[in-house]
């Protein structure tokens, strides 16, 4: 198929109306060739400015990848197809495509080891894992990690949860608390965003969480690193702000 301009719609599925069947399942190859028809030079060279440095990309912004992802439909094993591939943008769409009841730990483990860009970190955490049965557990288990990036899943994860998981306790994300104050001294830059990350979204669940949430941010301010100073000051600047805490009224009258 050629390629689309960039004020296009994204490509439908192939279809079959002579016969009337059903419009032909996706395949990788397929997938990948309509992937390099959407491939935006402009949008390549932006993509270092957004820290995103990888070996193999095209260049497709967030939106058209969001709208392919709708014609593809979810598909857990083209995801894992797809995500073989290394190629930057076939992998986030994986993360949009895969089905979360089908994600298992091990594979979990063997996608982190792949991590190598804040933006599918973020993708695979808010799209794939957050109702993913092991969600708790890898993020437990990944802050322990040394990967830049496999720890950003851990604290990206919970940023998720934080609003994500209706169900879960308040007592759960206390406990993570004690997480994050452990390594709010990680200085690298998307290790220590996604720590703040994490402590703000927290920190906005409700009244409770948020009280907590702060005294988290106090401690870790007088660990005295440079990291810590910069993840408790915005955390507390936004705990807070008189937005944050008059809609955690509001939430709880």
């Amino acid at each position: 198929m050629k390629a689309q301009s960039r004020s296009s719609s994204t490509p439908t599925k192939r279809s079959n109306h002579s016969n009337g069947q059903k419009s032909a399942r996706w395949t990788k190859g397929s997938v990948l060739r309509e992937l390099k028809g959407l491939a935006d030079p402009k949008a390549r060279a932006k993509m270092a400015y957004f820290g995103v440095h990888v070996p193999k990309a095209y260049g497709i912004s967030a939106p058209v990848l969001h709208q392919f992802a709708k014609h593809v439909g979810k598909d857990h094993r083209l995801a894992q197809q797809l995500w073989t591939t290394g190629i930057h943008e076939a992998r986030i769409l994986a993360t949009l495509i895969g089905e979360s009841e089908k994600v298992t730990a091990a594979e979990m483990d063997r996608w982190a080891c792949d991590f190598d860009a804040w933006d599918v970190v973020d993708a695979a955490c808010c799209y794939l894992y957050a109702h993913a049965k092991p969600a708790w557990s890898k993020a437990a288990a990944w802050s322990r990690r040394r990967e830049e990036f496999v720890k950003r899943a851990s604290f990206s994860l919970i940023a998720y949860l934080s609003y994500k998981d209706e169900a879960a306790p308040d007592a759960r994300f206390v406990r993570f608390l004690r997480v994050i104050e452990r390594e709010a001294r990680d200085e690298r830059n998307f290790v220590k965003k996604a720590v703040n990350w994490a402590l703000r979204n927290i920190g906005k669940r409700n009244k409770r969480l948020n009280r907590e949430a702060i005294r988290a941010a106090e401690r870790i301010r007088l660990q005295g690193s440079r990291a810590a100073r910069w993840i408790a000051a915005g955390a507390l600047r936004e705990l807070k702000s008189a937005a944050v805490q008059k809609r955690l009224q509001r939430k709880t009258a």
